[in-house]
């Protein structure tokens, strides 16, 4: 018989999970503690083919009987973070946090799925990266656009989500029939300074490729760089064919690991 399941339980699943981490894999581990938020699935997620892809998925695509989605953000070490802010190339250990991480999601989320599934509630997963369609530049299941819309982020003028954690790091959703509420961890309009009306720009300024302005973001080159990143690094080109990195709008940011416009506001405030 399916027990009562809630945020909080969830939430320290995955915390204890990325804790625990080092010592499953015998590695110093690249994270810090992550964030996680739910959503009710109502009518708010049909915007999802406006704001991302055209065909973006809705959550009863993914399971028909969803009664709540959940997205989790796992921010990188600081040292990470301040390594890759070096040069106009991703460093090495950027790419492998990369490759490691989205490892580590899937498997944070079968570990959920398996816990779920044992209180008799069904599930529905997406890797960490799926279905991109490298056409369009973009993936018909977003997990930074599911955050935005349950409340775990905002996005910024670099097109990167930001968290209260930040923005540098990586996210995971899925869909449960759990029914576990709204959990938002943000309720403003914005995190980007940029788009709360300050001065900021330094991801524009960060950008390699020019591919980032106050009014748009330039897909096709972003996605270039990425490419050429892979085949023009060895460190890159021994990984994955899907490790597409660069990082450096996200590398030492003042939204790299908080939310800047709470900290202005909170410093106004004081």
């Amino acid at each position: 018989m399916a027990q009562e399941i809630n945020i909080d339980a969830l939430r320290k699943m995955v915390v204890d999970f990325v804790e625990q981490e080092p010592a499953r894999s015998g590695k110093p581990g690249w994270w810090q503690a992550p964030l996680m938020a739910s959503a009710t699935i109502d009518d708010r997620f049909n915007v999802l083919p406006d704001i991302a892809a055209d065909d973006h998925y809705r959550p009863y695509d993914l399971l028909g009987s969803a009664k709540s989605v959940m997205v989790f953000f796992i921010p990188f070490k600081k040292e990470l973070v301040i390594e890759n802010k070096k040069g106009d190339r991703p460093c090495g250990n950027w790419a492998m946090a990369y490759v490691e991480t989205n490892d580590l999601i899937g498997r944070i989320s079968q570990a959920l799925d398996d816990f779920l599934t044992a209180q008799g509630f069904k599930s529905g997963l997406t890797p960490a990266t799926h279905n991109f369609d490298e056409i369009k530049l973009m993936a018909r299941w977003s997990h930074k656009h599911l955050a935005h819309l349950a409340g775990l982020g905002r996005f910024g003028v670099h097109h990167m989500l930001i968290t209260p954690a930040g923005s540098a790091g990586r996210f995971g959703s899925f869909v449960t029939e759990a029914d576990l509420g709204n959990h938002p961890l943000m309720e403003t309009g914005a995190a980007c300074l940029v788009k709360a009306g300050h001065k900021c720009g330094k991801c524009i300024e960060a950008c390699p490729v020019d591919a980032i302005s106050e009014t748009g973001f330039d897909r096709r080159r972003c996605w270039d760089r990425l490419l050429e990143n892979q085949k023009a690094l060895d460190y890159i080109s021994d990984l994955p064919a899907s490790t597409h990195v660069c990082g450096k709008c996200a590398a030492v940011m003042p939204c790299s690991f908080i939310d800047p416009v709470e900290n202005l506001s909170v410093s106004t405030e004081s």
